[in-house]
């Protein structure tokens, strides 16, 4: 089949299984002496991830067991055939872990783990598991579910009681020292680098977060290739918050918020996407309008559950020991479409799209901003578009949250503020449909770094898109794009560091976001995304390991 035809087959509006929407999948059959049919599916043999193993025996229905590589780009994976069929990991053996008395598969599902080890830790069985929710998440999900008009009350909440909640604004300090700033990074284009006080909790290599110069990038003490950055967007030079009309003048309030950046040198590290056990979902958002649905299908993709996949919303043990950070991904489903503008009327209302691990769960739709990560490893971020992006089977990891807050200038190629920056509906921005309300927000942006790509996760304490848009531009990424906002588990952020025992140490970017976490039976946190499943999606950064 032609790549074309895989491509077309993936588009075509029609209602099918999230496994038939993988057009790249490979399949294998083998049956056993005893009759028993055994299939195992590649997703995407090109990700070399997610598996999908089948069991028929005589008398018995369909088992069926979501397998995750841990090792993609070392191990291959087949079934065998002949009598005796068996999963075969090259020169790593072979494993029958349906076979025997008591299957290995069938006490990895009793387990209940969200990743259950077989074929000695070879492979992962994926099993389902409930994600923990906070009690705003909860009391939203309830008034927009069970009440008519449940979708506007949330809107009313938002509007007045978390309005500016988590506004911060650091003093300047006069006269302090700032520390020793990671030269090799610059500094932001600001019109003045005064040093402020902040409330970032992080360890910094030789300065402290009570002290920083704005616009400066401090290294965090323990982790080699993260760093730390802070300032206030009213500090951001004149020629850029002036420099064109594509963003909104800042008010007084944004101007004195604090943003804090977190940035990665991705030379030393691997970035990874992962689904919450619930969120984003699969059927349809409610922000569409009508006719730009097609009630036929139970979602926009042509399912509405990603059964017999199975979402954990947490991360593998086996990438668990390599963790460097963790940051909330995008907006929920029914957030996560258009409701009015040019990208409400096609496609569905293009709601937003996600890859997991080479697995399409929801279509990469045009137009929208996108953060992917291809099979090499090599991470980008741009505004999709079919007819110039990699091909869809080289995509490892993807996630859209609607428009560019910053992207080339088509003329010039320079960053500039999106094109929707200002236009509050057809951007999808949320808040108040008067495009008044600020709030708590996360955004991403690549920029340049000393040795390549350069990723920056920023929080912003109170921001509209046009004061992310500024900042980031300021920090001179090439593009950039929102996450989530309103709340701080919504734009939660975690970076590990080792710690002077030898183990790993957690550090909040902000305090509150510790107060997301988990709680063990003895009191003590467990680590969100890393150590407890959750209802959310999420972004992971690894250390890459030394080649063998």
């Amino acid at each position: 089949m032609t790549l074309a035809r895989q491509n077309a087959l993936a588009n075509e509006d029609l209602a099918r299984s999230v496994v038939e929407l993988q057009v790249f999948r490979t399949r294998q059959e083998a049956r056993a002496a005893d009759g028993t049919r055994i299939a195992l599916t590649a997703l995407n043999p090109d990700a070399n991830g997610w598996f999908l193993l089948e069991l028929f025996r005589p008398g018995k229905g369909r088992e069926t067991y979501h397998l995750e590589n841990p090792a993609p780009l070392a191990r291959r994976i087949a079934l065998t055939g002949g009598p005796a069929p068996a999963l075969s990991f090259g020169r790593e053996g072979l494993c029958r872990p349906w076979a025997d008395t008591t299957p290995e598969l069938e006490a990895a599902r009793a387990t209940g783990l969200p990743f259950a080890p077989v074929c000695g830790d070879l492979l992962y069985l994926r099993n389902p598991v409930a994600g923990s929710r906070t009690s705003l998440e909860r009391t939203a999900e309830f008034l927009r579910d069970k009440i008519a008009f449940g979708e506007g009350l949330v809107g009313l909440v938002k509007s007045t009681l978390y309005k500016d909640r988590y506004l911060e604004s650091g003093a300047l300090v006069t006269d302090a020292d700032p520390g020793r700033a990671a030269a090799a990074l610059g500094r932001a284009r600001l019109a003045d680098h005064p040093v402020m006080y902040t409330t970032m909790t992080f360890d910094l290599v030789g300065a402290s977060p009570t002290r920083m110069e704005m616009g400066a990038w401090y290294a965090l003490d323990g982790a080699p290739g993260i760093y730390a950055s802070a300032l206030q967007p009213r500090m951001i030079d004149a020629a850029i918050l002036r420099g064109d009309q594509r963003a909104n003048p800042l008010d007084p309030v944004e101007g004195k918020a604090d943003v804090y950046l977190v940035g990665f040198d991705l030379s030393l590290f691997d970035l990874g996407y992962e689904t919450g056990t619930e969120h984003p979902r699969l059927d349809w958002s409610p922000r569409p309008p009508e006719a730009a649905r097609n009630r036929a299908l139970p979602g926009p993709d042509g399912f509405a559950r990603p059964d017999p996949l199975v979402p954990t919303g947490m991360l593998s043990p086996a990438e668990a020991r390599r963790v460097a950070a963790t940051f909330t991904g995008g907006f929920k489903r029914e957030h996560g479409a258009f409701r009015s503008g040019p990208l409400a009327a096609t496609n569905h209302g293009h709601h937003y799209g996600f890859v997991v691990h080479g697995t399409v769960l929801s279509r990469l739709q045009p137009g929208l901003a996108t953060l992917y990560v291809l099979t090499d490893g090599r991470v980008g971020m741009r505004t999709w578009d079919s007819a110039d992006a990699p091909p869809l089977r080289e995509i490892r990891f993807a996630r859209q949250n609607g428009v560019a807050l910053v992207e080339p200038d088509p003329a010039t190629g320079q960053p500039v503020p999106g094109a929707m920056v200002r236009q509050w509906l057809p951007g999808n921005w949320s808040g108040s449909d008067k495009a008044e309300l600020r709030t708590l927000r996360a955004g991403a942006c690549l920029r340049p770094g000393p040795n390549g790509p350069f990723l920056v996760y920023a929080w912003f304490s109170t921001a509209t898109p046009s004061a992310m848009a500024r900042v980031f531009q300021a920090y001179g990424c090439d593009y950039a794009m929102l996450l989530d906002m309103n709340a701080m588990e919504h734009t939660y952020m975690a970076a590990y560091a080792a710690d002077p025992g030898g183990g790993i140490a957690l550090h909040h970017l902000v305090a509150g976001m510790a107060q997301i976490d988990a709680r063990a039976a003895d009191g003590s946190r467990v680590p969100r995304f890393v150590g407890s499943a959750d209802n959310r999606d999420f972004f992971y950064l690894l250390r890459k390991e030394a080649a063998k």
